[in-house]
């Protein structure tokens, strides 16, 4: 199960904790001392160390890593903890891939589903909150490039040769012989531009006459 067990009593102070990690120098060893210095002294904040870990912030020792580091630069820190949310969270991810846009109630039954019903409705609501409260400081961008369909260059030849059956035409039909006839082209899947070379020579010489 790639959910982490580390969530928060209250999240009341999330917004300002992360933003005082940006702010602070990096310390050698992320300790309760040291949170205590940020100005977050109470049981509840404490529970920040262990979330830090989970996102891949801290090793177990506590000391910061890469993805911290890259935290303390404002102009990608948001996307930095978008990724660890993203890392932490991996199987709530793989059932939304928009998980963040999740309301509370749903984010609690998703979680319920992936505990396998071991957790329980209290354990659930905060870290449902939990959850929540730090997607709301981290931006996910935009849906990955490679999930939006691209033209290719079999995309491109496909449409001329749409144009090029379409010189001969009426309403968009290609009439033969007195007959009207609709034609659907279907390109086979290929990267050779040879392959499509060799198609389009065989359906100028048989078919656009």
């Amino acid at each position: 199960m790639a959910l982490p067990t580390a969530y928060l009593a209250s999240a009341k102070n999330t917004d300002a904790i992360l933003e005082a990690i940006k702010r602070a120098q990096a310390p050698k060893r992320f300790t309760q001392k040291f949170l205590e210095g940020l100005g977050f002294s109470s049981v509840a904040d404490r529970l920040y160390i262990n979330v830090l870990k989970a996102l891949g912030f801290l090793n177990e020792r506590g000391e910061p890593t890469h993805r911290y580091y890259e935290f303390l630069d404002e102009s990608q820190s948001r996307r930095v903890l978008a990724e660890g949310i993203r890392e932490a969270y991996a199987d709530l991810f793989q059932i939304n891939a928009r998980a963040q846009d999740m309301s509370t109630p749903d984010l609690k039954n998703k979680m319920r589903t992936l505990s396998q019903g071991q957790l329980s409705d209290a354990v659930l609501t905060k870290m449902a909150t939990t959850f929540k409260a730090l997607a709301k400081n981290a931006d996910f961008g935009p849906p990955s490039k490679s999930l939006v369909p691209t033209r290719d260059q079999g995309a491109d030849k496909e449409e001329a040769v749409v144009r090029e059956a379409a010189v001969r035409q009426d309403g968009g039909q290609v009439q033969l012989g007195g007959l009207v006839y609709s034609i659907q082209i279907h390109l086979p899947e290929s990267r050779d531009p040879a392959v499509y070379d060799a198609l389009f020579r065989s359906l100028k010489e048989h078919l656009l006459k």
